[in-house]
């Protein structure tokens, strides 16, 4: 196994845009020829668009974009102007007069309450898929919809930290297999080998344990906690998945943000991986699943690693 760039994974294509102060934006990634793709949506409170259409039981069988976007519901507008962008360059499906390109996302709560302006929207979507298409790119930390993300929220934002984007991507022989995600938890990220903190619920410094900490308030009722949250990405391959296979390895790769978010999965998080598949490269699916975790994984941890600390969140490297 070796770590590759994603962008090295064919057919895809990644971009990403922030709002002018920098507190929230999108991420996009887009395939000009479609991809087979499946969805898993395992936290209580999803923000979510076109997951329907990737039901295994549902007609279409490719999509051409997906997208993660702050600003809770508001930000699905994001989806627009992707499908506006998309729908120009001639990429969707061919429904006769036209082209629809389908285009699934999905949102996190990064809301502020100083600014309710900055939210992202379709002209920030129309703008990440450009420059996906023209330069295929990716910054990890404060940026694209990790720029407004914080983690460990169980006692509210004086004790959170910054969260943000990542993405990783390893191969295999022929295949690849690449994760990009937006951690905005509720709970910690931990390093899953050795079970170390590395950014949650924090006071001066010190790591309380957002899991000890919740099993302490058991018997306070408090179901819900600090605003919203949620942890959304995608796992990309050039591997050849059909669509009842891509949404069961949607549903594995999961596991990766069990091994290194806790808790993970809440009433609290809306927490929704997509998965998509090029098409180019026969492979196994159980392992394909095992990189696809592995993928997450690192992933979730650069996001925190490469954040870098705001006005008002302190961030995993200057801790």
């Amino acid at each position: 196994m070796k770590e590759i760039e994603i962008t090295d994974i064919e057919g895809f294509f990644f971009g990403q845009k922030e709002s002018e102060d920098c507190h929230t934006g999108c991420t996009v990634i887009l395939n000009k020829d479609g991809a087979t793709a499946g969805v898993d949506v395992r936290g209580g409170a999803p923000g979510t668009r076109e997951t329907d259409a990737l039901k295994s039981e549902n007609l279409v069988d490719h999509i051409h974009g997906v997208f993660l976007a702050g600003a809770s519901a508001f930000g699905l507008e994001v989806g627009t102007g992707v499908m506006k962008y998309l729908e120009e360059a001639g990429v969707g499906f061919d429904v006769g007069v036209t082209r629809v390109p389908i285009v699934p996302g999905a949102i996190l709560f990064d809301l502020r309450e100083d600014d309710q302006d900055m939210r992202p929207d379709a002209t920030m979507g129309y703008e990440a898929a450009a420059s996906a298409f023209h330069h295929s790119h990716l910054k990890q930390g404060n940026f694209g919809a990790g720029a407004g993300a914080t983690v460990g929220k169980g006692k509210g934002p004086s004790f959170s930290m910054k969260g943000g984007l990542g993405y990783s991507a390893i191969q295999i022989g022929n295949v690849k297999v690449g994760a990009v995600v937006a951690v905005n938890c509720f709970g910690d990220v931990v390093n899953p080998e050795t079970g170390q903190i590395i950014a949650g619920m924090q006071k001066k410094g010190t790591f309380l344990n957002s899991e000890e900490v919740m099993m302490d308030e058991v018997l306070e009722g408090r179901t819900n906690r600090f605003r919203g949250n949620t942890t959304i990405g995608a796992v990309v391959t050039n591997a050849i998945v059909d669509k009842p296979a891509a949404n069961k390895l949607a549903a594995m790769s999961h596991d990766g943000l069990a091994r290194t978010i806790r808790p993970s999965h809440t009433f609290v998080d809306g927490d929704t991986l997509f998965f998509m598949g090029s098409g180019k490269i026969s492979c196994d699916y159980n392992s394909l699943g095992v990189m696809a975790v592995r993928a997450v994984e690192t992933a979730v941890q650069n996001a925190v690693i490469h954040a870098r600390s705001t006005k008002n969140f302190l961030s995993a490297k200057d801790l």
